[in-house]
């Protein structure tokens, strides 16, 4: 496997923590310019991690800045869910 593919059984994973993150964002009223520039990513990275039809490993690195600049634990990151969609 190469260092740009997801195994398929961690694919879910990466997009619903895109998906929180995405979320957590917007409930701040945050911009992907201001949370990537925060975070020390580029926005395209961020607006990759983000995207639901993308699957975009990333490094402990930027989830931990991520999560600082979103002032949230990274670990809350991982353990929370999304409400079911209606």
């Amino acid at each position: 496997m190469s260092k740009k593919e997801v195994d398929f059984s961690n694919r879910d994973r990466f997009i619903e923590l895109g998906l929180m993150i995405s979320s957590l964002r917007k409930m701040q009223g945050m911009s992907q310019e201001k949370l990537a520039e925060k975070a020390k990513i580029s926005r395209s990275h961020l607006s990759s991690i983000e995207a639901p039809n993308i699957v975009r490993p990333f490094s402990l690195e930027v989830l931990y800045n991520i999560a600082d600049a979103l002032g949230v634990r990274a670990g809350d990151l991982l353990n929370a869910t999304l409400p079911p969609t209606k």
